[in-house]
């Protein structure tokens, strides 16, 4: 089946480099051509010019029967996309939207009639992912697999953490309170192999099983992070959103430059204080108690100035600094002045079309932001490739290493004589090009 995506920005580019590497027939279209050029040179589908309502030019991406995304910036663009697309016989259709209101529940069906049926909001995942940001606050990056029993946690290692220079061979990790599946240094994703070992300001990826994520904490040797006192500069969708999700439990400020925009937070928002001015002004924030909050969260429309005043938070003294970055290539460079944990809502809805392509045995999938991989989660069915052998016995790609199982309710993490069976859950970590070949061991 095919895959039309329309909309050549960070989100339709993304997704349709995942789906590529997936070995899926991928039609990738833009009214202007520059923005096709560079994947026509390094992926393998297909570009082509054209504009998301003409009617002429999708048919002639060959829309009938086969799967249409619409991830324009423009919300009123790609739902009429969506529904011309599905009058032309599109089996399934995706918008990307801009409006909380259209992925309520009951309005469901009344989207479904009009030949949408599937709505991405990038601002309510983006809103998601910062909640799970303030759980974990001493983790940089955090992914719950199953109903919780099996968690990836991603982390910034220092010289003060009982892990580093220490060799795999050596044994120093054989025990089954966590698993390293993947190591992040400088720009590159290291599959641990027994002469590799862990050094400062690597940024590393654990699975472990529910309630052994202090053991982690202790052998890395972060802080415990209370968080109760929360900043956040701008009070754009991302934070309304947010806020919205979190319990009472928490003190929030929010920062906003807008007078109107101001009043309507304070008018919908309940738990949170909302201040008119303007969050890079230091003294404003010295003033709002800066140097007393456990977490500051940058959401506003420029990612340079969310950048820095997490750098300059951080100078105060907060723990937890949460920025959104909205430049994909901007992501790297962010990390490496360690300001804590990025959200890209871009990075996040592409990853979400990509999962709701997947084969159905690829449970939850899920993009990381500072590595060009994956941790999926996959049913084992009886039969499959994957039963056939102890995991030191299957030969899987270089870049794939399985990281725990979920059976009968509890999270267990792997060794070399570890055997699927049907009726578990499987957690590895891949890069996206190796997807392909790790689906071939569950069939």
């Amino acid at each position: 089946m095919k895959i039309i995506i329309v909309g050549a920005g960070e989100v339709g580019r993304y997704a349709a480099k995942l789906l590529a590497n997936e070995r899926k027939d991928v039609v990738l279209m833009d009214e202007d051509p520059e923005k096709l050029t560079e994947l026509d040179n390094n992926y393998d589908l297909m570009t082509r010019t054209g504009f998301p309502t003409s009617i002429r030019d999708l048919k002639a991406c060959g829309i009938k029967n086969n799967i249409f995304i619409a991830v324009t910036p423009d919300e009123s663009t790609n739902i009429t996309a969506c529904m011309i697309a599905n009058s032309l016989g599109a089996a399934k259709t995706i918008a990307r939207i801009n409006n909380y209101e259209y992925i309520l529940p009951e309005n469901k069906e009344f989207f479904k009639k009009m030949g949408i049926g599937t709505l991405i909001y990038p601002e309510a995942l983006a809103a998601l992912e910062i909640v799970d940001a303030l759980k974990g606050g001493w983790m940089r990056e955090f992914r719950n697999f199953g109903n919780g029993e099996l968690s990836l946690i991603g982390l910034k290692i220092r010289e003060n953490s009982a892990i580093i220079d220490k060799k795999f061979l050596t044994g120093f990790f054989n025990h089954n309170f966590y698993r390293i599946v993947a190591i992040q240094r400088a720009n590159k994703t290291v599959i641990p192999k027994g002469t590799d070992e862990i050094r400062a300001n690597d940024l590393v990826y654990f699975i472990c099983p529910k309630g052994n994520e202090e053991k982690i904490r202790l052998d890395t040797n972060k802080p415990k992070i209370n968080i109760k006192k929360i900043i956040i500069m701008g009070g754009g969708k991302i934070t309304y959103k947010a806020v919205q999700n979190l319990s009472d439990n928490y003190s929030i400020k929010i920062i906003e430059k807008d007078k109107n925009r101001c009043y309507f937070l304070a008018e919908k928002l309940s738990n949170a204080l909302i201040i008119n001015g303007d969050g890079r002004d230091i003294e404003l924030l010295k003033q709002e108690g800066i140097a007393d909050a456990d977490a500051f969260m940058a959401f506003t429309e420029n990612s340079e100035t969310n950048v820095f005043a997490c750098i300059a938070a951080k100078r105060f003294g907060v723990q937890k600094t949460i920025a959104e970055v909205e430049n994909i290539d901007y992501i790297d460079l962010a990390e490496s002045l360690d300001i804590g944990t990025i959200i890209n809502k871009k990075l996040i809805a592409a990853s979400n079309i990509y999962k709701s392509m997947l084969d159905e045995d690829a449970l939850n999938v899920n993009c990381l932001t500072y590595s060009d991989a994956l941790v999926v989660e996959y049913a084992v069915k009886k039969g499959d490739k994957i039963t056939k052998g102890c995991v030191r016995e299957l030969i899987l790609p270089a870049d794939v290493n399985i990281g725990g199982i979920i059976r009968d309710g509890e999270g267990y993490v792997v060794d070399g004589d570890t055997i699927a069976q049907a009726g578990d859950h499987v957690v590895l970590f891949c890069t996206s090009m190796s997807m392909p070949k790790v689906a071939d061991f569950f069939q």
